[in-house]
């Protein structure tokens, strides 16, 4: 490794001098790599961005209803709420029904199950009542609320059938994307090593790691017959302008940077193998939550200041945020919450764990990251429960709360008072927007080159204001080809909610979606003044070790919901010989 890092030393060295000798030369190749930085990004992204949006999301049916009349009702998830309101997954609109009236689950055995949801009316299968999960099997009978209907599941060639259609639906090869990713990757560092006043050889060093992880990450999961790799083609691009921003603001944090990325890939496939389980998801469910709530309560009592927000944890020359983990055990334990379907109790407590979640966050000023999990917790209530009424009450108990914040907080409401009106306070509290806003301007379309902007002496403009570092070094393409990325991620989980089988892997696949998004809007929006500037960062863009292994840890629940054959960790390969899919989320 010494000699290696001589023989780059050495290379490095002849490119500065040849770079001296030459300034014309070196200056005709900056113009012309800044043209050809946007043609790359759109020949990785492209490819990556179509792969997820030509996913087929139709409706999978596993069984059906037959009414006695003549007619079925069709079953299209493994958990099914039979009722007479509109929302019910099998809906039996008479009034001997009640609106939620029994649960219909098929568990991690392949075996369905009905359960009675305390109805009126009552469950017989084959005329005994239900008193707990009971098993229902090919030609029962099951009476809901007096009506009587013969259960009719897949049989075991029509689940092969379904089986060989999912394999059928192949992702679009990846690895063009990821040649063209490396040749960006070459590039970027060559750009940066010409651009630094004190050229190191960790720049270069620290690109190539990043594209032996790619292709480790790639060539290994291949191998053992993994497809689909368009989210993690778009997470290692965001990477890759990660580290070169970094080797812009600050080169000696570029290898806390990329471990931060070694570490969120790990944590992505240990999180999607570990969700295999559906029956560990549900006793876990307590545990992510103390998680959670630990995480915020321990910075809360020793957390350090920074930016305005006592939300940071230091230990030597180590410094990270644990609410950016915090996010992770969140929804997974907002999203694994219910032992049974719709079980308002457990609605209740997850709303406690929020409440507690928010008061931690008020207390350490992280105004921002309070903003995330609210939205978050719209987002998980309202597919848990779809009721629009409470919700809207928990707004307005949300807005009067933060009526209170801001009196007690009163430097928020200073930053409130100079959203719009950067430009009247640019030498105060409209500093950063200015500064960003002025930076973005003169990047144009294609950006000034990596190395070449100013706005990286500006505090926090790698972390709160990188959208702007973005737009000024790497261009308005570019820049706008990455908010992009995080909305196709949120659009394949929206989608794929339509269709879903379980509901863990989708409430959790959307929650995460929606995180991403709000705080890519966050970022975004408050760096140029059209929102408060609420210091969150742009998801796998922004300098941060803690952020970024959030980041690649909340797209295993994005990959979770991904049903083609051997796209998703989260989910087991269909074994042929038993004709039938054998997946870990079943039984949510």
């Amino acid at each position: 490794m010494e000699k290696f890092c001589l023989s780059l030393q050495t290379g490095m060295d002849c490119l500065l001098a040849f770079a001296d000798q030459h300034p014309q030369a070196v200056e005709w190749y900056f113009a012309l790599v800044r043209f050809v930085f946007p043609l790359l990004a759109l020949l990785i992204l492209i490819r990556a961005i179509r792969g997820l949006l030509r996913v087929p999301h139709a409706a999978e049916c596993w069984g059906q209803l037959a009414l006695p009349g003549g007619g079925s009702l069709p079953i299209f998830h493994w958990e099914n709420i039979l009722g007479r309101a509109s929302s019910a997954d099998v809906r039996l609109d008479l009034p001997t029904v009640s609106r939620q009236h029994a649960a219909l689950i098929r568990n991690d055995r392949g075996e369905w199950l009905v359960t009675d949801l305390g109805s009126k009316g009552g469950t017989l299968v084959n005329g005994l009542p239900v008193t707990g999960p009971t098993a229902l099997r090919m030609g029962d009978a099951l009476s809901i609320g007096g009506v009587e209907l013969l259960f009719l599941p897949l049989s075991r060639e029509e689940e092969e059938a379904l089986a060989a259609r999912r394999r059928s639906e192949a992702p679009l090869p990846m690895w063009p994307s990821l040649l063209w990713l490396t040749l960006f990757q070459i590039l970027a560092a060559l750009q940066l090593v010409l651009r630094q006043e004190e050229p190191s050889v960790l720049c270069p060093l620290t690109f190539g790691a990043l594209s032996v992880v790619m292709w480790l990450y790639y060539l290994v999961l291949r191998g053992a017959g993994a497809r689909g790799f368009e989210m993690e083609t778009i997470a290692f691009f965001l990477s890759t302008l990660s580290l070169a921003i970094t080797g812009s603001s600050a080169p000696g944090a570029m290898v806390k940077q990329l471990a931060a990325v070694v570490l969120g890939v790990l944590l992505m496939v240990a999180l999607g193998i570990w969700m295999r389980d559906g029956d560990r998801i549900q006793k876990l469910r307590w545990l992510m939550a103390a998680l959670a709530i630990g995480l915020l309560s321990v910075t809360l009592v020793i957390g350090k200041t920074k930016f305005g927000a006592a939300n940071w944890i230091i230990l030597g020359p180590l410094s990270f945020q644990p609410s950016e983990l915090a996010k992770i055990f969140y929804i997974f334990a907002g999203a694994a919450g219910l032992e049974r379907l719709f079980r308002k109790r457990n609605l209740g407590l997850f709303m406690v764990m929020t409440g507690v979640c928010l008061l931690c966050l008020a207390l350490m000023s992280d105004f921002g990251t309070a903003c995330i999990f609210f939205a978050t917790f719209l987002v998980i209530a309202y597919l848990r429960s779809g009721d629009f009424a409470t919700l809207s009450l928990i707004c307005g108990g949300a807005s009067f709360a933060g009526v209170l914040v801001l009196n007690f907080k009163p430097y928020i409401l200073r930053r409130f008072a100079s959203w719009g009106h950067a430009w009247e306070a640019a030498s105060t509290t409209g500093y950063q927007q200015t500064r960003a806003m002025s930076a973005a301007a003169s990047g144009g379309l294609v950006g000034v080159g990596a190395g070449n902007g100013w706005l990286c002496r500006i505090p926090a403009a790698d972390t709160d204001l990188v959208f702007g570092m973005l737009c000024e070094e790497w261009g308005l393409l570019i820049a706008v080809l990455a908010v992009l990325s995080i909305i196709t991620l949120a659009l394949f989980a929206a989608r794929a909610c339509r269709v879903s089988r379980s509901a863990f892997p989708t409430i959790a696949a959307c929650a995460a979606g929606s995180l991403l998004v709000v705080q890519t809007g966050l970022n975004v929006f408050g760096a140029v003044d059209l929102l408060p500037l609420t210091g969150v960062t742009f998801p796998f863009l922004s300098n941060g070790g803690s952020a970024m292994m959030a980041s690649w840890g909340l797209l295993a629940f994005l990959k979770a919901t991904d049903t083609r054959e051997g796209a998703s960790f989260a989910i087991r390969k269909s074994k042929k010989s038993q004709g039938k899919e054998v997946s870990g989320h079943e039984k949510a």
